[in-house]
């Protein structure tokens, strides 16, 4: 079912979920960060809809598996990121996609307005780019190596600031 994108010396610590094929493109992007990062990850296309049995069952093996982390992208009513957190107890961070007549304002309403005990972190439309930072900084907070990666990556914007002022 699921397809690692992780070394056996590097075992998965998040995990990139997303209901349909279709969103790949957008998702793709987080795990090129954690590829940076050097944090292993495993990435499934499962429907909240189409598939909750199965995604059920992949959601109660994570932990197992040395999972830290979700990020679940999804467009339109943006079930998977709300079903994620209703059957983990693992942070998930939720990435609105873009897509139907409402280009995805639905899909980050439905991310941002969960119910009282079922958090979802959510970042903005198709940004799975932060979705793989927050994830990182979830990590960063008991991994002084990746705390230190963290800095400098943080650091590494401010001096291309810096480096554009004087133009």
């Amino acid at each position: 079912m699921a397809d690692p994108k992780a070394t056996p010396k590097d075992a998965p610590r998040v995990a990139i979920v997303y209901g349909s094929p279709s969103d790949a493109n957008i998702m793709s992007k987080a795990g090129a960060l954690l590829d940076r990062f050097g944090i292993g990850y495993e990435e499934v296309s499962i429907s909240a809809h189409r598939a909750p049995t199965v995604l059920t069952r992949w959601l109660e093996g994570l932990p197992g598996r040395g999972i830290e982390v979700i990020i679940a992208g999804a467009g339109l009513s943006a079930a998977l990121p709300g079903v994620c957190a209703a059957h983990s107890v693992l942070p998930v961070i939720g990435v609105p996609i873009r897509g139907g007549a409402l280009d995805g304002l639905d899909a980050l309403l439905s991310i941002s307005q969960m119910p009282p005990g079922v958090p979802v972190a959510c970042v903005g439309l198709d940004n799975s780019n932060n979705a793989a930072v927050l994830a990182v900084q979830i990590i960063a907070g008991h991994d002084a190596a990746l705390r230190t990666k963290l800095v400098e990556f943080k650091e590494s914007f401010e001096q291309a600031a810096a480096a554009g002022l004087g133009k």
